[in-house]
């Protein structure tokens, strides 16, 4: 599917109450605030248009805020984004259809949907790669897990976070010990044309 670049920036627009007019050609860029550091992911409305939208919205709906990084298998993915800090998962909207072919592949340092084992089950969870996850690219066979951005700034907390201890906690494996919260999720305006 491909959506024109005037069309991207009306959804930007309406997403994200932007006055003026964002160009798809300006890089989208999400800060994330943590009890562990700060990082930055830039988003890829061309090729992940569906997923870019839903996580948008939980953006700005201020959705992460107190949400945890719930999930850290050292070496693959840290994952968060559907649980508060005592576990409980937060009601997220219905899930959206999966984007895994779109040619983004899941690599190091890439942010991507999770979902459970019905494909088009994404909501607001998702989890950064600690290591090139090929695997979880789509098959001729089988539905992927769709990539939709990649951490741009911060990686060293990412791979400060992807080295905590963990343990089983209400059922839930890999929850670090220690909780790492996401404090806040923002929208960063593109930088100013020059």
């Amino acid at each position: 599917m491909r959506i024109s670049k005037s069309c991207l920036s009306l959804i930007a627009s309406l997403l994200l109450g932007v006055t003026g007019s964002v160009q798809a050609a300006d890089p989208m860029l999400v800060q994330f605030e943590t009890s562990a550091g700060a990082f930055i992911v830039q988003l890829d409305p061309e090729r992940a248009p569906l997923s870019v939208e839903n996580f948008l919205r939980y953006v700005n709906e201020g959705f992460y805020a107190g949400t945890v990084f719930h999930r850290v298998v050292s070496g693959f993915v840290i994952q968060g984004g559907g649980f508060t800090r005592d576990l409980k998962l937060k009601q997220p909207h219905p899930g959206i259809p999966n984007e895994s072919g779109n040619g983004l592949s899941n690599r190091r340092g890439t942010i991507a949907m999770a979902r459970t084992g019905e494909p088009h089950s994404g909501d607001s969870q998702f989890y950064i790669n600690l290591a090139d996850n090929v695997p979880l690219d789509p098959k001729p066979t089988r539905w992927g897990y769709a990539v939709f951005g990649e951490v741009i700034q911060g990686m060293e907390v990412i791979d400060d976070i992807g080295h905590r201890l963990t343990s089983v906690q209400d059922g839930m494996s890999d929850v670090p010990v220690e909780p790492v919260i996401i404090q806040k999720a923002s929208f960063l305006k593109p930088p100013a044309a020059k």
